[in-house]
């Protein structure tokens, strides 16, 4: 690997429509809010002096969107990465968690027992979502040695990358708090990842 710092500006996309409503949305598909789009552009604005070699982002189009606006004043375009898209939460997509407690007590107990572990009916375990992603990301930071680039992903995906990042076990997948919009800073330098900054919110 290049001698030089990687440096990885790891954010979450931003709000979507009807965050209010606290579903798990997963694999769905759903836009950025107005405030979303508020939060890319104040992090873009932030970014527009780092001299990032590349966008990368989830196929999800909240995630895309977001990376469209973070690589506007650069010039680039999010390279999609499909693996980087957030868990897949099964039958439990677009539900809240009252939902879902009334519905599958026995199973959403047992989700709040085990977060790093539990498996989504008919979707992800945390440890399905690093399979995928932590590879892509790794790929991701190969090709780019000794640069800067921006990773825009999802809550969920952040946190797993973070976890394998710095060596923690996925039981602790929920310390790291993940923002609508906010920004983590990876530096990978003699082989170590560093973690420099963590889930710095946007200003509007």
């Amino acid at each position: 690997m290049d001698a030089r710092a990687t440096l990885i500006y790891l954010l979450r996309h931003g709000e979507v429509e009807a965050a209010e409503t606290r579903r798990f949305i997963g694999h769905l598909d759903v836009p950025l809010a107005p405030r979303g789009e508020r939060q890319s552009a104040a992090q873009a604005a932030r970014l527009a002096g780092v001299r990032l070699a590349a966008v990368f982002t989830s196929d999800l189009a909240r995630a895309r969107r977001t990376g469209e606006i973070i690589g506007a004043p650069h010039g680039l375009a999010p390279s999609v990465v499909p693996a980087l898209r957030e868990m897949a939460m099964g039958r439990w997509d677009g539900l809240t968690a009252e939902e879902i407690r009334r519905s599958e007590p026995a199973a959403f107990a047992d989700w709040m027992a085990r977060v790093g572990e539990f498996p989504f009916p008919e979707g992800e375990s945390v440890p399905d979502l690093q399979a995928r992603a932590w590879p892509a990301f790794e790929a991701i930071v190969a090709t780019h040695a000794g640069d800067t680039v921006a990773v825009v992903a999802h809550g969920g995906t952040n946190r797993a990358l973070l976890c394998t990042a710095l060596g923690l076990p996925l039981r602790l997948i929920l310390a790291f708090g993940q923002d609508y919009g906010a920004l983590t800073v990876l530096e990978r330098l003699e082989d170590r990842w560093h973690l420099r900054r963590l889930n710095e919110r946007p200003v509007l």
